[in-house]
């Protein structure tokens, strides 16, 4: 089939689907299943993580779907407890190994570790080696805050392809996007739809009952979920939504059909809390959140 997802050039020349298929915390005896159904959906973008557990079974998801390698975008992420240089240059084997595959079309670094930063520096090298080796086609970051990449621009050679954030309506996180904006970055969103404020207690109701977001899905015949969705390609970002449920699966990938106005993208936009949904990039130690990433 012909994939109607538009595609974004990275700033190395590669091209991804903006739209991307996430497992995060989906459990490894569902990933096979949930993700043959996204492949069979009409996604080729797939992202997961060493830290996912899951990298097997989204392997083992690609081979059974029927899809050839070369047409779905594979991207994955090197934990902090496999950052400096040698250890990332394993990791890249362990998630390969796992995958199944040679080649790894974006691998990029989960979070930076301030209080280590000389290892997320080694690390970032080590990706940087991969990528000259060919093993890995682009290379990025998430999580990274201004702060973090000025250093990591100032201390390496290759600006990162990507930076995958924390963004949906209720928190935007403008000067991320500027600075990914200003250095040729482009943003990915994780919770793209703001699943990570259904779990925490807040003053606001969750991003899929906000009044406004209703409104506009309404004037479109649309969900909340798919607004949202199309919120983030119209304004260049890539999204990555994530579900088990195959209606759900369909309905995140139905969003190509209809088109938000300015005024609409701007009453999204004034949504946001400033209210970070994920951990507070600075509060990421080796300490609190290191864990052992098996063997392939």
């Amino acid at each position: 089939m012909t994939n109607p997802v538009p595609t974004l050039t990275l700033n190395n020349g590669v091209t991804m689907p903006a739209l991307g298929y996430g497992v995060f915390q989906t459990p490894p005896d569902e990933t096979v299943a949930a993700t043959v159904e996204a492949l069979r959906v009409g996604y080729r973008h797939v992202d997961t993580a060493a830290a996912y557990g899951n990298e097997r079974e989204v392997g083992e998801a690609l081979r059974r779907s029927g899809v050839p390698r070369d047409d779905v975008f594979l991207e994955t992420k090197i934990w902090i407890s496999d950052y400096g240089y040698d250890a990332t240059l394993h990791a890249f084997d362990k998630s390969a190994g796992k995958l199944g595959v040679d080649t790894i079309d974006l691998l990029i670094l989960h979070q930076p570790l301030p209080t280590r930063f000389d290892l997320t520096i080694e690390a970032y090298k080590a990706l940087e080696q991969l990528l000259a080796d060919g093993k890995v086609r682009a290379i990025g970051v998430s999580n990274f805050m201004p702060d973090h990449l000025d250093r990591l621009l100032a201390e390496t050679s290759v600006v990162p392809a990507v930076n995958q954030i924390e963004v949906h309506p209720y928190f935007r996180q403008p000067d991320v996007l500027a600075a990914d904006a200003q250095h040729g970055i482009l943003t990915q969103a994780w919770s793209p739809i703001g699943g990570i404020t259904f779990y925490r207690d807040g003053e606001h109701t969750s991003t899929l009952q906000d009044p406004t977001i209703l409104r506009v899905a309404e004037a479109h015949g649309k969900s909340a979920a798919q607004v949202m969705l199309r919120w983030h390609l119209q304004q260049g970002r890539s999204a990555i939504p994530k579900s088990v449920t195959p209606h759900r699966i369909a309905e995140n990938f139905d969003v190509l059909d209809f088109e938000l106005t300015g005024d609409e993208l701007t009453a999204i936009d004034a949504l946001d809390t400033g209210v970070r949904g994920g951990p507070e990039p600075a509060d990421v130690t080796l300490e609190t959140f290191g864990r052992e990433i098996p063997e392939a």
